[in-house]
């Protein structure tokens, strides 16, 4: 089975006594490919850094995470915009609205939102949302710009039937890691009546372990643990499974 993890932090903190072993041991669990979501400027460098040792695994994204959004968001955004001109990358992201700890820079999230799925569109690159109780906030912004140049991954996605039909009508896939696996996720409830051609499988490593993991460092070859739980859920064998969201992965990222 080839597997793609759509969205892992591989070059945090977490990773820098094992990054090549986490690595390695995915690829022979069948993830051979990895795209890297963006945080702020100052992981950009790590980024790059990776990509150059693993170019036939990793791909990146660029944006600026919606937590990030701060006093300096302007500068940050700069950044992210001579990124996108200076280098090739799958999407424009994480990006999107988190009012979950911080509602002070709502509306500098909402601007940098607009803009950057702007950018996107602009580079015929696909979006990573990043949503956390922030449903209608996010919608709005995306309602501006329902066209058929919008694409993209409603990353970790964790909201109602109603808004994962919403989001695909919207031309979005579902981002579906670890949260399908907890009891408490309510995803297992209503996953199974989505197509499985609207998911992409993720791991958001280092976070969000699926269980048996669950409140441990997450990593990619974990995903196999959503496959799993997804081929229950769909009552359809794992290779099925695999192969539908992995090609749901590559038309959505164009390679």
């Amino acid at each position: 089975m080839k597997l793609i993890d759509t969205h892992t932090h591989l070059y945090l903190e977490a990773f820098d006594e094992d990054r090549d072993e986490v690595i390695q041991k995915a690829i022979a669990k069948g993830v051979n490919r990895f795209y890297l979501p963006a945080i702020d400027s100052s992981y950009s460098s790590r980024m790059h850094a990776l990509k150059k040792k693993y170019p036939d695994h990793i791909q990146l994204m660029m944006g600026l995470h919606p937590t990030h959004v701060k006093e300096n968001y302007q500068e940050e955004l700069q950044h992210v915009s001579e990124q996108l001109a200076d280098h090739e990358f799958a999407a424009v992201g994480e990006i999107g609205i988190d009012l979950f700890w911080d509602k002070t820079f709502l509306a500098q999230q909402q601007e940098a939102f607009d803009l950057q799925i702007q950018w996107a569109k602009r580079n015929d690159i696909p979006i990573i949302i990043h949503c956390r109780e922030a449903f209608d906030e996010v919608f709005e912004v995306l309602e501006g710009h329902r066209s058929a140049s919008l694409s993209g991954i409603f990353h970790c996605f964790s909201g109602t039937k109603e808004q994962a039909e919403r989001a695909i009508d919207l031309n979005l896939k579902l981002g579906i890691g670890g949260i399908v696996t907890f009891k408490n996720g309510k995803l297992d409830q209503f996953i199974n009546q989505i197509s499985l051609k609207n998911l992409v499988l993720e791991t958001d490593s280092p976070y969000l372990s699926p269980v048996p993991f669950r409140g441990k460092r997450n990593q990619s070859d974990y995903l196999i643990y959503i496959l799993q739980k997804l081929a229950s859920l769909y009552q359809i064998n794992e290779a099925e499974v695999a192969e539908i969201t992995t090609n749901n992965a590559i038309s959505v990222f164009k390679h």
